[in-house]
């Protein structure tokens, strides 16, 4: 799908014509559960969750299902608002992602109770609700990752306040008018998920401090996962990370430098899963980057890549952060600015080890390829340009020896073979899909039975028939 920045200006204008900046104070329709303080938030979503509690599992997954109905009929309109308002991603893009969050979030068929029996009798063990859980999300996934806890922690039976981040707040209150929508359209309650229309850190220390709000959920930086470490309440922590991948002389070359091309650009690379430093045997270096640019990725050299630096990275005192200016950004607005023409989706680039575009987490479509002698040093770079977050590493092999070895070594939560690094969030690979990927705190990929706690029922000589 090939739409210009005007186009996209105009196809958002009515859904921005409704919104102000940041209140709802000239706004001819109020978003469904947006408030304007985080007071009033919390008031109308506890209120909403003792409505809530008395709802049965079936009626929770008919509230599900009518979000994701709503979720796959305004899938355009969340992505060409996520694009204008933040100015990163690629549309065609946020539509797949917004389709895969309606058609793959686990809903209630993810709680499983569990049964002991013995002769001393029964004991059932269920998933329950933690009740209201705050949930801080992306300026990168804005709307893809409300409606996904959503859907996740409103079928564990809880309610949800959001604190958005400030950068998309507008994409990120549309997906939550769009819940509440769908909530009352089932028969759920009212604000059965809320929000500010100001978020700012003054609103979510107000939410992580309530005592109305009993789990707190984070997507996002490192900063804020130990902000959230430090509540003293149950927490869960989405964190960086840096996914290296690997190609080995085994590999199907062309179909790897095909994968690699398409995972490393979606959505401009913003996905925490996407390959962002490739490591290739040097035997098949050459034919990688061949293939690499058959599939539509645009080779730079040299000075090129210097002046590529100065414009994605800020370098003080010897490291480098990211240019936030660029995050995000198509690959065709970085090349102009090299006085290059192309509509490619991805940059690439030869580079060392060290260079900062391979150790930085960049979430922008630029791939550097680092030559390595043998899977060995293959494994030990990537590692270490993993920077032991765990989040995710993905390999190209069809040895599995090399493919067990770098499982083991990398210890990610997410580990894709042979494929795109989307794969591993079920698109085109088997498994459900989340934005919330729990590394630090252990969850993994987080679903409904992330958002529970387990209770346990006995009864002693009784309902034992055998």
């Amino acid at each position: 799908m090939n739409i210009d920045e005007k186009q996209i200006s105009e196809i958002v204008k009515n859904i921005l014509s409704n919104m102000s900046a940041n209140t709802p104070a000239n706004e001819e329709r109020k978003y469904k559960g947006v408030f304007d303080t985080m007071t009033e938030a919390l008031e109308a979503v506890s209120k909403a969750y003792k409505q809530y509690r008395s709802y049965s599992v079936a009626q929770r997954e008919q509230i599900i299902s009518k979000i994701r109905e709503l979720t796959r009929n305004e899938a355009e309109e969340l992505a060409k608002l996520g694009v204008s308002e933040t100015g990163m991603g690629r549309v065609s893009d946020k539509i797949i992602k917004h389709k895969l969050v309606a058609d793959k979030t686990p809903g209630t068929e993810d709680l499983s109770p569990s049964v002991l029996t013995g002769d001393n009798g029964l004991t059932l063990i269920e998933m329950a609700p933690y009740g209201v859980i705050g949930s801080i999300t992306p300026s990168t996934n804005p709307s893809e990752t409300v409606i996904c806890n959503s859907i996740g922690m409103i079928a564990g039976g809880n309610a949800v306040v959001f604190n958005p981040h400030p950068n998309a707040c507008k994409t990120a209150n549309y997906a939550v008018d769009l819940v509440n929508r769908a909530v009352l359209a089932a028969g759920g309650p009212e604000n059965l998920v809320v929000s500010v229309y100001k978020p700012t850190m003054d609103t979510s220390k107000e939410m992580m401090a309530s005592p109305a709000v009993r789990m707190l959920v984070a997507t996002g930086g490192p900063g804020v996962v130990r902000t959230l470490l430090s509540s003293g309440k149950k927490a869960i922590g989405a964190g960086a990370g840096n996914p290296p991948v690997i190609v080995d002389e085994t590999a199907d070359i062309k179909k790897a430098a095909r994968d690699i091309v398409a995972g490393a650009s979606f959505d401009n690379n913003l996905p925490c899963i996407a390959e962002k430093e490739c490591f290739a045997v040097n035997s098949i270096a050459d034919e990688l980057i061949a293939g690499m640019q058959e599939a539509g990725a645009y080779l730079i050299k040299d000075s090129q890549i210097e002046k590529l630096l100065k414009i994605a990275l800020i370098e003080k005192d010897g490291k480098y952060s990211i240019n936030k200016k660029w995050v995000g950004k198509d690959a065709g607005k970085f090349l102009k600015e090299l006085g290059i023409n192309s509509d490619t989706r991805l940059i690439i680039c030869e580079t060392k080890a060290n260079h900062p575009f391979v150790q930085v987490e960049m979430m922008m479509p630029i791939l550097p390829i680092v030559r390595v002698a043998d899977i060995d040093e293959a494994i030990d770079k990537a590692v270490a340009a993993e920077h032991g977050n765990r989040h995710s590493a993905h390999i190209h092999s069809t040895n599995i020896n090399n493919l067990t070895r770098f499982a083991r070594e990398v210890e990610t939560t997410i580990f894709v073979k042979n494929a795109p690094s989307y794969a591993g969030i079920g698109a085109g690979g088997e498994g459900y899909t989340t934005f919330t990927i729990a590394g630090p705190t252990g969850e993994g990929l987080t679903a409904a039975h992330s958002f529970t706690r387990q209770r346990r029922c006995v009864m002693v000589d009784g309902l034992h028939i055998v």
